[in-house]
């Protein structure tokens, strides 16, 4: 009897565990979206230490359009794929490129902006074409798409050292000490530093590669994706991706 009452004891701790567990999943009205926070103006930290930025706002307003509440995770944007698939995080949502690769990794919304790899130098660099590089030290943002443009162009063979940062932010400055030549960065990246500090950078005429930001869902993660791009799609058509996109670049640059 005795060996019965501890079998139906050990039965019910087990229950009160496993309900423990299924309690304790993951909120379907929270959306965790991993971003790099240095990413200025997509998604960076102002003086007050807020995290501020064009994605920011279009998440916000896509999450309100969904229902559901949204919390931004810092991440490391190298391992930004491993972090999606883990399910620490339900969307990559940070001046995100679509690229075939990453089509085989994550599921993307339909593109939301334009935007290019292009070169950054000093503004008294004698360098002033994309051959210029040889020779030089470029820097960039490791396992950024900015990687895949410079692997992608000839010149590649032809650089003296290519320098991998864990964001923009710090390449620029070792390029501003001139321990660096040149950085391959987004455009969208490169014109909000150059507004924030005249007279420091310039902006070669020729860019290394068109391409467009989406959001990355996890595979498998349909539902998810389709209730993504309604919001996106309404975004649109009332006119705040418009009004979003004013406040940030001066202009409405969202693509419809």
């Amino acid at each position: 009897m005795k060996k019965i009452a501890i079998l139906f004891l050990a039965f019910g701790m087990m229950l009160a565990v496993l309900a423990g567990c299924s309690g304790s999943g993951k909120d379907d009205n929270k959306l965790v979206i991993g971003i790099d926070d240095k990413f200025a103006p997509m998604g960076f930290r102002d003086e007050s230490n807020n995290i501020v930025g064009f994605d920011i706002d279009y998440a916000k307003a896509a999450a309100e359009k969904m229902g559901m509440e949204v919390t931004f995770q810092p991440i490391d944007w190298s391992a930004k794929e491993s972090e999606l698939k883990s399910g620490r995080i339900d969307l990559i949502w940070n001046g995100y490129t679509i690229t075939d690769e990453r089509k085989g990794k994550v599921l993307f919304t339909k593109p939301y902006l334009k935007n290019s790899q292009v070169i950054v130098t000093l503004a008294d660099s004698p360098i002033s074409s994309i051959n210029d590089l040889a020779g030089k030290v470029v820097g960039l943002q490791s396992l950024s798409s900015a990687a895949d443009a410079l692997n992608a162009n000839p010149i590649k063979s032809e650089i003296k050292t290519i320098s991998e940062f864990p964001d923009n932010v710090l390449a620029l400055s070792d390029l501003k000490t001139k321990r660096l030549d040149a950085v391959v960065i987004d455009e969208v990246v490169a014109r909000y530093y150059m507004s924030k500090e005249e007279g420091t950078f310039k902006l070669l005429d020729e860019s290394l590669a068109p391409e467009e930001y989406g959001v990355g869902v996890k595979k498998g993660n349909e539902e998810l994706l389709n209730k993504l791009q309604k919001a996106l799609d309404e975004l649109n058509a009332d006119g705040t991706a418009a009004q979003i996109s004013t406040k940030w670049f001066g202009e409405d640059k969202v693509l419809k």
